[in-house]
């Protein structure tokens, strides 16, 4: 629908609502899904008027359609019921308005619902934003809780009185919003994404109590799951009662079957810890006086023996060990002294007795030359007349040999 416009030629305000409506005229009827947010039945008008809505997205379309084509669905619908619409676009020239007009309307059965709940519950767990390595560790005490529940609801009075009694510091921000219907799921996000901003909010809560399968399906909407998944802070679902499973449940960091339950898990009990406290300081001092009970027997045990009893007598017994052993000593040498000095004695005598001294003494002689040496023979002795030197115990002389 290309158009030569420019400011000196512009078209009329009424040939540009024309031309869009002979273009959305040319579109054929679709099926749109959504949720019905307002719903106009005037007594004696052949028109129905409603607003669709898509809970996912603050996007609405204005639909009417003829009383005959609502009557047949006006006993199961009624606002806040999801439907399927089969309508075609018109274009409201005078006052350039788009809405469906619908030829169809089915409401969508909670079979339907739990199939299409069953295929994003798949499509999300393949992307892996139910993986159990995603979830964050709740911290032991929270210092300010983010509750996000609606407004004076029997949720919010369970975790609140709950937590305060089990832990009566702990504090809160609540945020309260809608819970079910059109309004929920971007409240809900809202709230999430507010706390979540929040530095010193510790831990998030999002707590709503029991409802059937279409009153919970805002927990289980594709944006409010992805906004829990993209949250720094740990998030606690606490969604209706035990056997409800909303997708919130899978992506959530801890599940709690009920409100009371996320109270429970999520502050400590101040009873709980305080007996935790007595057990660990009893189970202390009890191993404490076991190892002083033990040290002290091992110390009397020790100060029991002779040794530390009298500590002198192991002084006493080397002392007296080195006296014997001096003691012996002494008489070893004085063995081997005695022994040595008779075997020095034994070989004098034997010395003395073979010396030539001691043949002298019994009157013999020595001759010798005056060379010194001694003469054994009488060839020896030289000529007649040559001196010998005579040699003597006493003494010695010369002599001369004669002849």
């Amino acid at each position: 629908m290309a158009l030569n416009t420019s400011a000196e030629a512009p078209l009329p305000v009424g040939e540009v609502s024309r031309l869009i409506g002979g273009w959305i005229d040319r579109l054929g009827a679709i099926w749109v899904e959504g949720q019905i947010t307002q719903l106009s039945r005037r007594p004696g008008a052949g028109v129905v008027f409603l607003t669709l809505r898509d809970p996912s997205h603050d996007i609405s379309v204005s639909v009417t359609c003829f009383r005959q084509v609502f009557d047949r669905i006006a006993d199961v619908v009624s606002e806040g019921a999801r439907v399927v619409v089969l309508a075609k676009p018109e274009w409201y020239a005078p006052r350039g308005q788009l809405s469906l007009r619908a030829t169809d309307i089915r409401p969508v059965g909670i079979g339907e619902l739990l199939v299409r709940l069953e295929q994003l519950k798949k499509s999300l767990a393949a992307e892996g934003l139910f993986a159990l390595d995603r979830k964050k560790q709740l911290p032991f005490l929270p210092q300010l809780v983010g509750l996000v529940c609606g407004r004076a609801s029997a949720a919010e009075r369970d975790v609140l009185e709950n937590a305060r009694r089990r832990w009566p510091a702990v504090r809160f921000e609540v945020r309260n919003t809608a819970v079910q219907g059109v309004n929920a799921v971007a409240q809900v996000v809202q709230a999430v994404e507010e706390l979540d901003a929040l530095p010193e909010v510790d831990v998030i809560v999002v707590a709503r109590g029991g409802g059937s399968v279409e009153d919970l399906l805002p927990f289980s909407d594709e944006q409010l799951v992805r906004a829990v998944a993209a949250c720094r802070t740990p998030v606690v679902s606490a969604i209706g009662h035990e056997p409800d499973s909303p997708l919130l449940d899978l992506v959530a960091d801890l599940r709690a079957s009920t409100p009371t339950d996320a109270a429970k898990k999520v502050v400590p009990d101040v009873g709980e810890e305080l007996e935790k406290v007595r057990q660990l300081r009893d189970r202390a001092l009890r191993t404490v006086r076991g190892i002083l009970d033990r040290e002290e027997r091992g110390l009397a045990h020790a100060l029991g023996r002779p040794s530390m009893e009298r500590p002198q007598r192991l002084v006493d017994e080397r002392a007296a060990e080195v006296d014997a052993l001096v003691g012996r000593s002494r008489r070893v040498l004085g063995h081997l002294l005695d022994r040595a000095d008779s075997e020095l004695a034994h070989t004098r005598a034997r010395v003395v007795s073979l010396s030539p001294a001691a043949t002298l003494e019994r009157g013999y002689a020595v001759l010798q030359r005056p060379d010194g040496h001694v003469v054994r023979s009488p060839d020896e002795a030289g000529a007649a007349g040559e001196p010998l030197r005579a040699r003597v115990s006493e003494g010695e002389f010369t002599v001369r040999v004669d002849g």
